[in-house]
């Protein structure tokens, strides 16, 4: 029996870790091959190549990001053989069973919730017997009516073989994120959450899980993202697996880690704070809401200045980043409300705010009580909102014109100086920024174009011109700065047109040839030469003194000339203010 095991990734980077859990639990009986695609891929060709595998039996890994290629695969190769059997797996499946059954006659079996050993029982039979009630947990037909079985307990995570060790992933290890899970279950009760519907937290076995990251690592994994959806809900447990991290990580690993902020103990950031190399962890925050009567109606517990100081002390330790999510669309957070709460996060200045829709997952409580307010949602995957009673689909129009440069001008740091003084000097706050500059960037039609680097400050800087004159020259000035200080060789035309002409140029280049220490020591380290500092810099000017608005904040006006070095052997850009009287 030829058995596959297949997925469809979001991207080539990812990496699925229920089909390596199947394959393992199934050896030595049954010897899967696994297949991954992406949803990018053409539907023709992940069928040929599927096909040309003379499968017996296919099982897809399904979730909402795949769902709808996943059928139009099954589809197709059904279409083309009817003896492959098809089994669905996956979250997006294991919840409204039988209407996905009568919805995709072509799925011959669904297997509900944890799959190792059901997807083994099924093959079993499916070798065998073909005598499906003994399958415990699975979707099946008996004649025209669908046939569901009670699932079994829940599995000893102890018990079950390393997905990790397969010859065949070692090539990818490097390119890929690997995932990694040290539990399953979740302690809260969000009711927008799929995790939320298992009742407590099982762990597996501690020094496998160490062993299998010793071996990824030696082999050239290079970023694990623990899947776990409360990482440090046990400290005790959070601080023996960061000791060890830290203790055995081998040079250019990131970890990522999903963790709950309001519950970290202040001695656990700072022991990260003063053990952790710079780089070596990555944390994502789910914070969705910071109002308190949302929170309640969700049953999602948060301490909201818990939070804040965790995150502050992690930003102040300097040593990891990050990722700070927000849903919009939650029960009773209104437009008004949502402002406030993306104020708030934003206000912490983390390095990426992720700012989501809504999706009424399939199983969740707030899926099977949307009447209550009003809840209006796609058919179809994602299922994200369309409104609720109190935000209509304007406004929700108007938050994704928010999220749209919020990517693209925050998350992406390409111009971190600029954006800062945008949301602390000229607008109300930062959420008014992005809602204004995200409204302008849509009427532009922006939103439906590609765009290079110099086109995100060409329209930054068409909104302002756009919208007022009065700070244009400042807003021009920190751009530039932006712009150049993230450019690792010397760009061949930059976004403005220049303001030194070729003899000033030459002029500023010989009083700096004269009188190096204009630029301060650390230009005097570098001894250009005068072919050096012709080749390899750049001049500009600003209508500021830039050395002190880097030291304060406050723009003085005192015109600046920038030189920008851009080393050629190290790639690494240099930036030198200076005043010439």
């Amino acid at each position: 029996m030829n058995v596959i095991c297949c997925t469809l990734n979001a991207k080539y980077i990812h990496t699925n870790l229920a089909i390596r859990y199947l394959k393992a639990y199934a050896s030595p009986e049954f010897d899967i091959n696994l297949k991954e695609y992406t949803i990018k891929d053409p539907i023709i060709n992940i069928v040929t190549d599927l096909y040309q595998q003379k499968p017996t039996v296919i099982g897809f890994s399904c979730y909402i990001w795949n769902i709808e290629e996943t059928i139009k695969v099954v589809n197709m190769l059904k279409k083309i053989d009817k003896s492959i059997q098809i089994v669905f797996g996956g979250p997006e499946v294991s919840y409204d069973t039988v209407e996905w059954m009568k919805k995709v006659p072509n799925v011959d079996y669904i297997v509900l919730g944890e799959g190792e050993k059901t997807f083994k029982q099924l093959l079993f039979e499916l070798k065998d017997k073909d005598n499906f009630k003994n399958v415990h947990g699975i979707a099946y037909r008996e004649k025209d009516h669908v046939k569901i079985t009670p699932q079994m307990n829940k599995l000893d995570l102890k018990e079950l073989p390393s997905p990790y060790r397969f010859t065949e992933d070692l090539v990818h290890l490097g390119k890929r994120v690997t995932y990694i899970e040290t539990s399953r279950g979740c302690p809260f009760s969000c009711q927008f959450c799929l995790s939320s519907i298992e009742v407590g937290v099982r762990y597996f076995d501690r020094e496998k899980i160490k062993d299998d990251i010793r071996y990824l690592m030696a082999n050239g994994a290079k970023t694990l993202k623990f899947v776990d959806r409360t990482f440090n809900i046990s400290r005790s447990y959070a601080m023996e697996m960061f000791r060890f991290l830290i203790d055995e990580h081998l040079p250019g690993t990131v970890f990522q880690f999903e963790i709950t902020a309001d519950i970290m103990r202040p001695e656990v950031i700072e022991f990260l704070n003063n053990e952790a190399p710079k780089g070596l962890f990555r944390f994502e925050i789910g914070v969705q809401s910071t109002n308190d009567y949302t929170n309640e109606l969700v049953m999602r517990k948060q301490n909201f200045s818990k939070l804040t100081r965790t995150v502050t002390m992690v930003k102040d330790g300097g040593k990891i980043d990050q990722h700070l999510d927000l849903i919009a669309g939650l029960p009773e957070e209104d437009y008004s409300s949502f402002r406030k709460t993306f104020n708030d996060v934003f206000e912490m200045r983390p390095e990426e705010l992720q700012l989501g829709f809504l999706k009424m997952l399939r199983g969740t409580g707030l899926r099977l009580r949307a009447k209550e307010h009003d809840y209006v949602y796609m058919d179809h995957s994602p299922y994200e909102i369309l409104g609720n009673n109190v935000l209509s689909f304007d406004d929700i129009v108007r938050i994704k014109q928010v999220e749209d440069v919020l990517e693209k001008y925050w998350n992406d740091h390409r111009m971190d100086r600029t954006i800062e003084y945008l949301v602390t000097n000229i607008f109300p706050s930062p959420f008014d920024f992005f809602q204004e500059f995200g409204s302008y960037w849509d009427k532009q039609g922006w939103s439906r174009i590609g765009h290079q680097l110099e086109d995100l400050f060409r329209r930054l800087y068409s909104f302002f011109k756009y919208q007022s004159e009065g700070e244009l020259q400042t807003i021009g000035g920190l751009m530039k700065y932006d712009y150049l200080k993230n450019h690792k060789y010397k760009p061949r035309k930059p976004w403005w047109d220049t303001s030194i002409d070729k003899r000033q140029r030459v002029q500023v280049y010989k009083q700096i040839t004269a009188q190096p220490l204009l630029l301060g020591e650390t230009y005097l380290e570098l001894q250009l030469d005068e072919k050096e500092l012709y080749k390899h810099t750049m001049l500009e000017q600003v209508p500021f003194d830039m050395n002190h608005y880097l030291m304060t904040g406050e723009i003085v006006n005192n015109p600046t000339y920038l030189l920008v070095y851009f080393d050629p052997i190290n790639g690494q850009t240099f930036i030198y203010p200076f005043i010439l009287k």
